[in-house]
C-alpha cells in the first residue's frame, strides 16, 4: 500500500495533458434538487478513495454500514499515483463510481472538465456550511459553484520540542514572528550539542518539501503562482518573499543547523529524528508527530502555524474532498454518505487516524481534551490554503519538477538568482501547457 508519507515523498505522476486526452465526454448530471435527494436512499454506493488516506475511510464505511440496513457503501482504494488516470479512464468509459474521495489538490483537474456534479444547492442546505474549511472548498469551486465538499484535512505546521526549547531558552511564540527570530532560535538549539539539530527538512522529496515550505511564502500573502486558471504564470522572479524563504533554508544548511542527511532525505523516514528528540523545530503534519510516537512524547511538543519573513501564518490545506462524478448511478446514496461523513461524531474521531477535521465547530471541549495537538488548525481554519491550479503535480510533486530543482540549486549550491530565474521560466512553461 502506498502510504500518505510515501505519496508525499514520491508525488503523483499524473499530467494535465494525459488527463485531458483520456477524459473527453461529459456524462449526465444527477438532479441534486429532486425531492428526497440524499435521504432514505437504498442500494449500493460505490466509493473510490486514495490509498494514502484509506485508513480514514475504512472505519467510516464500517460505521455507516452498521448505522442502517437499506444502503451499503463499498470502498475501493486506488493508488495515488494511478488515481487521476484511473478516474479519467472510467469517465471516458462512462462507468464511474458514485463517489470519489480525491486529493483536494486534484479536484480542479476534473471540475474544469465538467466531470463532477454541481453540489452548490445541497451544500448550502447544510446548517454547518459556513464552518467547513474554506481552503478545501476553494479547491472545489469554479465560477462560484461548488463541486465537492471537504472530508478530512492534512495540515502542515511547525512543531517545537518544548524540552529542547526550554534548555536552549527558545520561546516558540517569539520564534515564529520573523525569519530572523527563527534563525536565532535555530542557532540556540544547535548549541545544545553535536547530536542535537535545530531543524530538519526533506530536501529530496518534492511533495513533502512543498507541503512544509510553501506555507512560509503564503504566510506573507503571496504565492509562487499568480493569476487565475486560464491565465496563470509563475510568481518567482522578483518575489522577495520567495527569496527570503530560500535564503533562510540556505543559511540553515550553511551554518550546519540541519542534519547533513537532509540533502538526500526522501521522506521515507520522515520525522524519525524529531521523534527521537534530536530536532528542536520540525515542519510537518499531525500524523508524523503524533501517530508515530507515544503519549510521553506528545507532552514534549507544541505546534505553531507556519510563518513568513515578518510573521503572519499559514498552513497547507491538504487532505481530501468528496465529489460525485457526473453519471453516478446512486448519487442520492452518495450524498447521504457524504452527510454522514461530515457529521460531528465522525469528524471528531478523525485525529485517531492521523487527520484533522474540516469543520471548525469540531473543536468542542471534549475534542480539545482528547486531541489537544489537533486543535490549532481548527482555531485558525481560515489560514489554510493550497494553490488552485491544473498543474500542481507537474510543478511540485515530480523529482525533476521546477520546485525541487529551484530549492536544491538555491539552498545547496547557493545560486539563488539563477535558481529563481530558471524556476520562473519552467513554471511559466508548465502552467501555459496545463491551461492549453
Amino acid at each position: 500500500m502506498l502510504t500518505r508519507r510515501k505519496f508525499l515523498g514520491l508525488g503523483a505522476a499524473a499530467t494535465t495533458a494525459g488527463f485531458a486526452s483520456s477524459c473527453s465526454s461529459v456524462l449526465p448530471g444527477p438532479d441534486v434538487q429532486a425531492a428526497g435527494f440524499g435521504q432514505d436512499s437504498t442500494g449500493t454506493v460505490q466509493v473510490w478513495c486514495r490509498a494514502a488516506t484509506q485508513s480514514g475511510l475504512t472505519d467510516l464505511v464500517k460505521k455507516f454500514n452498521a448505522s442502517q440496513h437499506r444502503l451499503t457503501v463499498e470502498l475501493t482504494p486506488v493508488l495515488d499515483a494511478q488515481y487521476v488516470t484511473k478516474l479519467a479512464t472510467a469517465i471516458r468509459g462512462r462507468s464511474v463510481p458514485d463517489l470519489v474521495d480525491i486529493d483536494d489538490i486534484n479536484s480542479m483537474l476534473f471540475i474544469y472538465r465538467d466531470a463532477f456534479t454541481d453540489l452548490t444547492e445541497p451544500l448550502s442546505a447544510l446548517d454547518f456550511r459556513d464552518r467547513l474549511s474554506p481552503g478545501h472548498l476553494r479547491l472545489a469551486t469554479k465560477d462560484e459553484r461548488v463541486y465537492g465538499v471537504p472530508y478530512l484535512a492534512d495540515n502542515s505546521m511547525f512543531w517545537f520540542n518544548t524540552e529542547l526549547c526550554e534548555r536552549a531558552d527558545v520561546d516558540p511564540d517569539q520564534a515564529v514572528t520573523s525569519f530572523g527570530n527563527l534563525l536565532d532560535a535555530a542557532r540556540k538549539l544547535r548549541n545544545l550539542g553535536d547530536d542535537t539539530y535545530a531543524w530538519s527538512f526533506p530536501a529530496n522529496s518534492p511533495g513533502a518539501l512543498g507541503f512544509v515550505v510553501q506555507p512560509m511564502v503564503w504566510a506573507a500573502k503571496t504565492d509562487l503562482i499568480q493569476g487565475t486558471i486560464g491565465s496563470q504564470s509563475g510568481h518567482i522572479a522578483g518575489n522577495d518573499v520567495v527569496r527570503q524563504m530560500l535564503e533562510l533554508h540556505r543559511q540553515l544548511w550553511v551554518d550546519g543547523l540541519v542534519p547533513r542527511a537532509n540533502f538526500s532525505d526522501d521522506a521515507s523516514r520522515w520525522g524519525s529524528d524529531f521523534r527521537a528528540g534530536k530536532v528542536g523545530i520540525f515542519p510537518t503534519n499531525y500524523s508524523v508527530v503524533v501517530s508515530g510516537s507515544d503519549p510521553a512524547f506528545h507532552k514534549k511538543v507544541t505546534p505553531r502555524l507556519l510563518s513568513g519573513p515578518d510573521g503572519g501564518s499559514a498552513f497547507f490545506d491538504g487532505g481530501d474532498n468528496m465529489c460525485i462524478p457526473r453519471g453516478a448511478r446512486n448519487a442520492s446514496g452518495a450524498w447521504e454518505f457524504v452527510r454522514f461523513a461530515l457529521d460531528l461524531p465522525q469528524q471528531i474521531d478523525l485525529p485517531a487516524g492521523g487527520y484533522t477535521p474540516v469543520r471548525s465547530d469540531a473543536r468542542t471541549p471534549e475534542f480539545t481534551t482528547k486531541y489537544p495537538l489537533a486543535t490549532l488548525p481548527l482555531e485558525h481554519i481560515e489560514q489554510g490554503y493550497a494553490p488552485t491550479t491544473l498543474s500542481y503535480n507537474l510543478l511540485y510533486n515530480q523529482p525533476d519538477g521546477p520546485w525541487l530543482q529551484m530549492f536544491r540549486r538555491a539552498v545547496f549550491d547557493g545560486e539563488l538568482e539563477a535558481a529563481m530565474k530558471e524556476a520562473q521560466q519552467n513554471y511559466d512553461r508548465i502552467l501555459s501547457h496545463g491551461q492549453a
